[in-house]
């Protein structure tokens, strides 16, 4: 259902990212859910490398949501930056954070949890003031991009064509269904590869073969 802008005739969908959070600035609930919506994929994105090395899908992303909330709340649009940056920030900071408690509270899963994605964006850019928002200690427990490349490189010689394919869907935040539609194959058939490309990942980080990358 469309929701409009309520001093205007322009529907809050076409509205730009900086000008929903001045309106959810100001209290506009409509404004903040769009926002959230819109950037949905951002945060499984930014989730799913973390699930695929071991974490729980649905508590990650509900982390994430989390750390994208806080980006509607707090985005200055005084500062040199898009909200889209500063939500990724935001959002891969509250993973990090829940990575470091969960290591500091030795849950296995997500202590060996690492970044899987090399992204051209680098977390530790945004600034505002003397405040760094995307600080990550030698002690997080996630591997650097050189040895998150070699892991990449070290599952995807691991996988068939299929799941390849699937997991270059997958990382870039689309559902199982949207991948399903894509490749043209059943949902079950989809979250299958998933879970095989979960089982390889695991393998590799055990075996510590990407680390000869």
């Amino acid at each position: 259902m469309c929701k409009w802008h309520e001093n205007t005739s322009i529907p809050l969908e076409d509205l730009t990212d900086e000008e929903l959070c001045r309106l959810a600035a100001s209290g506009n609930r409509d404004a903040e859910e769009t926002l959230v919506t819109r950037y949905n994929r951002l945060v499984r994105t930014c989730a799913r490398p973390f699930f695929l090395a071991g974490g729980d899908s649905e508590d990650l992303t509900q982390e994430g949501m989390v750390g994208l909330i806080k980006a509607v709340r707090e985005y200055d649009g005084s500062k040199e930056t898009t909200f889209r940056t500063f939500a990724e920030v935001c959002i891969r900071n509250r993973l990090y954070s829940v990575l470091r408690a969960a290591a500091r509270e030795k849950h296995q899963a997500l202590n060996q949890s690492v970044s899987l994605d090399t992204p051209e964006f680098d977390s530790h850019s945004y600034t505002s003031g003397t405040s760094h928002l995307a600080q990550r200690n030698p002690e997080d427990h996630l591997i650097d991009r050189e040895h998150t490349a070699a892991l990449l490189t070290g599952v995807r010689k691991q996988l068939s064509e299929f799941e390849a394919k699937i997991l270059g869907y997958y990382l870039d935040g689309l559902s199982c269904r949207e991948i399903a539609e894509t490749v043209g194959k059943p949902p079950k058939s989809v979250d299958n590869a998933v879970q095989r490309i979960r089982r390889k990942v695991a393998q590799q980080l055990l075996s510590g073969e990407f680390s000869k990358g």
